[in-house]
């Protein structure tokens, strides 16, 4: 091999070695960032006045946070946004909050609605068939899944979850919150996410049935549910 050439593969040697260490590293961070925001997202939305009431996320399976989702304005607009599922464990799905999956949130022509802000969004979970339907592969919300604006103040007190959304989701924007409705908006595993967290592709209903020790990075998520809202069992 010519010294041209031996200079060229060792070029692209290093180039390798550096997206096999540190791609993976990066990735690893952005989740890690992620979780970060979407704890603080759940403290500012728990601590609001007309935030997600305690009322209702006692009643929950499973939350589902997507902080910062960002307006795409291509076409007829859209918004995509990437967080996470936390549940509770055990068969019955009433006992500590576990692990969480990774999952992204498209929102295709809905995005509309955003302008030009960052929004958070948060969903509850209030039935097993809701948390079977996301569970299950990628969801339209409003198709299998009945969603619908959370109630807040007064309403969330007297409300009953049994026959009613499967889904409620709140959401904020430039600090202030409100329920409001996905219907139409897709939810998927995000699979590249799952594995920068995990070090290694894992099925999400294994991680949501407790099969996953909680990592670091979403240990001040799990930890704010648990205290929020512990074990329903007795």
């Amino acid at each position: 091999m010519k010294r041209g050439q031996r200079k060229i593969f060792l070029r692209a040697a290093v180039m390798l070695a550096f997206s096999v260490l540190v791609v993976p590293l990066l990735a690893q961070k952005d989740e890690e960032k992620r979780l970060a925001n979407s704890a603080a997202v759940l403290q500012q939305i728990l601590s609001q006045e007309n935030g997600l009431p305690k009322t209702i996320l006692e009643k929950a399976y499973c939350v589902l946070i997507f902080p910062g989702v960002k307006k795409v304005a291509i076409g007829i607009g859209g918004s995509y946004g990437r967080g996470e599922l936390v549940c509770r464990k055990d068969a019955k799905m009433d006992g500590s909050w576990g692990a969480p999956a990774m999952y992204a949130l498209d929102q295709g022509s809905l995005g509309l609605q955003l302008g030009s802000t960052e929004t958070d969004f948060v969903g509850v979970i209030t039935s097993q068939k809701g948390v079977d339907e996301i569970l299950n592969g990628k969801t339209k919300l409003g198709s299998n899944a009945a969603v619908a604006a959370g109630p807040t103040g007064a309403q969330a007190a007297s409300y009953n979850a049994v026959g009613n959304a499967d889904i409620l989701t709140y959401s904020r924007s430039k600090g202030l919150f409100a329920g409001v409705s996905l219907a139409g908006a897709s939810i998927d595993v995000d699979k590249d996410a799952n594995k920068a967290i995990y070090g290694k592709e894992e099925d999400v209903k294994d991680v949501i049935r407790g099969n996953q020790a909680v990592v670091p990075a979403a240990k001040p998520l799990v930890d704010l549910l648990n205290k929020i809202s512990p074990a329903r069992k007795s």
